[in-house]
């Protein structure tokens, strides 16, 4: 291993690959390490799809991160020579009072953002596949669509090496350290590096790289289940079957694509919270129970019975488990170290962090190269204060 970078990057998942991407762009000498290989299917960017909406009902504030994250997302597609991002048109289904559905409806009040409210008949009437209540309704934004988590790590991957940056991967680090003279040393099994600046993006390993932040983590599983749907895919197309997140007061939300991989791929469904077998009980990412049970598989038909009975009614074809990291407020930590401000932390995305991935990379390089930024992240500081509530992390 070389011994000198300007910054060192730590997890080269969805967040740290596309910093790395962005540093190498700027110039810096960078040196990305990875536990595992490239674009891994054992942390949170996997499963072949997510969702990018705008209207954030999670708050406003997210909003102009999400209309960079548009532009930088369609910039890496060109960049990299791979659509990682398709536009479909995306709907939250809930009561009109319903957090997600009045949430959205704020935020894209607040920015400006074109947007309908369909009631139940008119959803049923657009978008057949889907049988809403009578007293819900949707909330419909057009610039909605899907990104590609596998796909986009290996962009910024690819990139970030023809920019000159060095990528070692099956290479865990197992501590680092600031130094008196200012900078960050890193150790692995393989040795040691030294660097100005540090990143730390770990997913669902921060506990054991940050455990001194004063925001508390908690990694849950979380698992993603495709249907063969009743009378096959083409009502599930992505001109016809938008993305989508449906919220209820007894079963949390669930969330959902249109067929993406053709009549043998299925669509994919899951669970955001509530409804899910394990209860949300914390995991350990090193031993993360990747089974997906009968009993996961029936709550998912039984939430979607009533709702989209055509992929309620057809046939289990496969599921995969990942991992949630959460903060006990669900935003982000997204800041300098509250102690080192050489050393940059990028955890706790709480389930919802993906659709920011690009912009993300672009504000990690700010903070490592300037030490601010121009995009609004006050809201993700790592030194605020916020409990579980009791929970145990």
């Amino acid at each position: 291993m070389s011994h000198s970078y300007d910054v060192i990057v730590i997890g080269l998942g969805g967040m740290g690959s596309a910093a790395a991407c962005h540093l190498a762009g700027r110039g810096q000498r960078v040196l990305g390490l990875e536990r595992f290989g490239p674009a891994h299917s054992l942390g949170a960017s996997h499963g072949g799809s997510r969702i990018y909406r705008q209207s954030y009902a999670e708050g406003p504030e997210y909003v102009p991160l999400l209309l960079r994250a548009r532009e930088l997302w369609d910039q890496l597609g060109v960049d990299a020579g791979t659509e990682v991002f398709t536009r479909t048109g995306g709907i939250v289904v809930g009561h009109a009072d319903s957090p997600m559905v009045a949430g959205s409806l704020r935020s894209a009040r607040e920015w400006g953002l074109t947007h309908e409210v369909l009631g139940a008949a008119e959803i049923r009437n657009r978008f057949p596949t889907f049988k809403p209540a009578d007293d819900e309704v949707a909330f419909y934004e057009r610039q909605a669509g899907v990104v590609r988590p596998e796909l986009t790590v290996a962009a910024h991957l690819r990139l970030a090496e023809r920019r000159g940056a060095e990528l070692r991967f099956n290479e865990p680090v197992t501590r680092w350290e600031v130094l008196p003279s200012g900078g960050v040393q890193v150790i692995t099994a393989g040795g040691k590096a030294t660097a100005a600046r540090l990143v730390i993006a770990p997913g669902a390993w921060a506990q054991r790289l940050l455990p001194e932040l004063a925001v508390p983590l908690r990694v849950e599983r979380r698992a993603t289940y495709w249907f063969a749907p009743k009378g096959g895919v083409a009502p599930f197309g992505i001109t016809r079957h938008p993305v989508y997140v449906w919220e209820t007061p007894d079963s949390g939300e669930m969330y959902g694509f249109p067929a993406l991989e053709g009549a043998d791929g299925g669509v994919k469904v899951g669970f955001h919270c509530g409804a899910t077998d394990d209860g949300g009980a914390a995991a350990d990412p090193d031993h993360l129970d990747r089974e997906i049970r009968p009993l996961e598989v029936q709550e998912m038909q039984d939430f979607l019975h009533s709702r989209i009975p055509a992929l309620a009614a057809g046939r289990f074809l496969r599921g995969t488990a990942c991992t949630y990291t959460l903060t006990p407020d669900e935003h982000f930590v997204l800041s300098s170290h509250p102690e080192h401000s050489q050393v940059i932390v990028a955890c706790g995305f709480s389930g919802h962090g993906f659709k920011f991935v690009p912009v993300i990379g672009e504000i990690l390089a700010d903070l490592a190269v300037d030490g601010t930024t121009r995009h609004p992240i006050s809201l993700f500081d790592a030194s605020r204060s916020t409990t579980f509530g009791g929970l145990q992390p």
